[in-house]
């Protein structure tokens, strides 16, 4: 398999964190934002949806969406819950991610670390994004409170995908990470892991 992975980007590193969990061998392929490689991937067809990350299985066929691959490279593992009604619960969490999480805690770490988003960084902007994201991480903090994992009783494809830009919530996105200790104990078990790789391994 190939991976077309953006190294700087959560979604993408949440597959490679996966894989390196699974014990998967994958060929990585560097696409960062803005760069030479990302634009010959789009132009050879890699990219489907015109963003990585993307999957190439062994046969070809291309997988894109981050939540989509942790789907796919789960199955048959215990990533994925056998009870029907968790692994439905697993995937509105993961549904979460991309419609509610991502879109505001991603959002506001890409306008800090990207040089050609900074513009962008208004005070106001900022602070409308800084106010969401702490009542969405407080949502996580609720349901993390008094459990170890978003779903069932073992770390699941849900705690993958929202481990993605949680962990880096603080140091790249500006958000008061002391205000969730369910959360912190949380992204402790998960680094604790083992197979586990960090964002710049």
């Amino acid at each position: 398999m190939r991976l077309y992975s953006m190294p700087s980007s959560g979604n993408s590193y949440k597959v490679r964190l996966l894989l390196s969990l699974l014990d998967r061998d994958c060929e990585m392929i560097p696409v960062e934002s803005d760069s030479p490689a990302i634009e010959q991937a789009k132009a050879a067809g890699a990219l489907p949806f015109g963003k990585a990350p993307v999957l190439e299985l062994d046969d070809g066929r291309l997988l894109p969406e981050s939540n989509a691959i942790l789907c796919w490279l789960g199955e048959g593992t215990d990533f994925i819950p056998a009870d029907p009604f968790l692994r439905a619960e697993m995937l509105s969490w993961m549904f979460w991610e991309q419609n509610q999480h991502e879109g505001v805690i991603a959002v506001r770490g890409a306008l800090l670390f990207y040089p050609a988003r900074r513009h962008l960084a208004t005070p106001e902007r900022m602070a409308e994004l800084l106010e969401r994201g702490h009542a969405l991480l407080q949502i996580m903090e609720n349901r993390l409170t008094g459990r170890e994992w978003l779903v069932g009783e073992a770390a699941s494809v849900a705690d993958i995908c929202l481990y993605g830009y949680t962990h880096t919530a603080g140091t790249r996105s500006g958000f008061d990470m002391d205000r969730f200790p369910a959360i912190n104990a949380w992204i402790a078990r998960i680094a604790a892991l083992p197979g586990y790789k960090g964002l710049e391994a």
